[in-house]
Parts: structure tokens; C-alpha cells; sequence
């Protein structure tokens, strides 16, 4: 009695099996395709390694907030999010802000031309 049911199951599996159609398709993908998916790994590249700074790890641990949750935050983001960051942390000054600096020295200017008078 088994071997009539396995017989039986056997062939159904192999005529289900026979029956499905297995589709495959490739062709070919765009270079802006791939230029995009390549621009998006290097933004996050960019963020994580701004988030992985120990400078930006202690300054966030001294704010209160832990450093895991916003590495999984980073990798929550969508490209679009992303890519605005990582545009931010490119073009941002690499200290502090450069206008009071330059604020500051008109200021000192001016009042050495003032008072040399």
C-alpha cells in the first residue's frame, strides 16, 4: 500500500514539476543604472563613515543618543535622504562655521584703521 501512494505521489510531483514553466530573462542594464546604484553605496559610505568618526561618536554619546541606533537609522534612510547628507557633510566648512571668522577679522580691521587715525 505505501509503495502505490509513493508511486502515485512521485509522479504527481514529477508532472507538477514537468508542468511550471521556469521562465528566465537577463539583459542588459544602463550605465546611469549603474553609475546610480554605485553613487548610492558611496553617499551611505560616506554617512557611516562620518557616523563611525570617534570625534562624532563621543559628541553623540554626550548628547544622549547611542551610536548603533543611528548607524540602523542611516540604513533605514532611502537614496533620496542619503544622498542629500552625504551632499551636506561634503560641502560642509571642516571646522567651525568659517563666517564668525571672518566676521571677526573685518571687525579687528576696522578697528585697527579706526583707531590709527
Amino acid at each position: 500500500m505505501k509503495s502505490i501512494i509513493k508511486s502515485v505521489l512521485c509522479r504527481f510531483l514529477i508532472l507538477a514539476l514537468l508542468s511550471a514553466s521556469f521562465q528566465a530573462s537577463a539583459g542588459m542594464i544602463g550605465t546611469e543604472h549603474a553609475a546610480a546604484a554605485a553613487a548610492v553605496q558611496a553617499d551611505r559610505a560616506v554617512v557611516m563613515g562620518a557616523l563611525s568618526r570617534t570625534d562624532v561618536t563621543n559628541e553623540m554619546q554626550a548628547q544622549g543618543l547611542d551610536p548603533s541606533v543611528a548607524r540602523e537609522r542611516v540604513a533605514a534612510m532611502t537614496d533620496a535622504e542619503v544622498h542629500s547628507l552625504a551632499g551636506t557633510i561634503n560641502s560642509a566648512p571642516a571646522g567651525a562655521s568659517s563666517g564668525w571668522a571672518i566676521v571677526i577679522v573685518l571687525a579687528l580691521v576696522v578697528w585697527f584703521v579706526w583707531y590709527r587715525k
